[in-house]
């Protein structure tokens, strides 16, 4: 596959939108309890707790764009924050381009500028539902540690 690998900042996290929503969506049709608060989330909500998050620290944008049709097939988010936690906060590949190393690429990536940093913790945050990936996150040590139980929003 052509794949190119692009690198942004901040300024130009609007990019991931259109991938974002097909996350957000992946992770609604597997939450039993909470589908609800993903409807509720939009792109605007969720841009700004990244941006928020990163204020006072650090944000990289990657994504894969298939160089044959200039389409952007994933992308990768991570941020740094003010206590110098690195996190990857959003990262998504197309169905037709997975399992060909681009997941891996994006990794390796994301905690190589974290690296650079000198970020004393990283994390990563797997919505319930989706623990199928527990095991492409294990590769690069990340495994789970705590779960956080709560109660879904009172309807009124």
């Amino acid at each position: 596959m052509n794949i190119k690998y692009v690198e942004k900042d901040k300024s130009q996290l609007d990019i991931v939108h259109p991938l974002w929503e097909k996350i957000k969506e992946h992770h609604r049709a597997r939450s039993i309890h909470f589908k609800e608060q993903f409807d509720a989330t939009t792109w605007e909500i969720r841009k700004k707790q990244i941006l928020d998050k990163a204020d006072g620290g650090a944000l990289l944008v990657h994504l894969a764009m298939n160089n044959d049709t200039g389409n952007f097939i994933g992308y990768c988010v991570t941020s740094i924050d003010g206590d110098n936690v690195g996190e990857i906060e959003s990262i998504f590949i197309e169905a037709d381009y997975r399992r060909v190393g681009i997941g891996n690429a994006f990794m390796q990536r994301a905690l190589e500028w974290m690296k650079s940093y000198g970020v004393k913790r990283k994390v990563i945050a797997v919505a319930a539902g989706n623990e199928e990936v527990f095991g492409f996150y294990a590769k690069y040590n990340f495994y789970p540690r705590i779960s956080v139980l709560m109660q879904p929003e009172e309807k009124s």
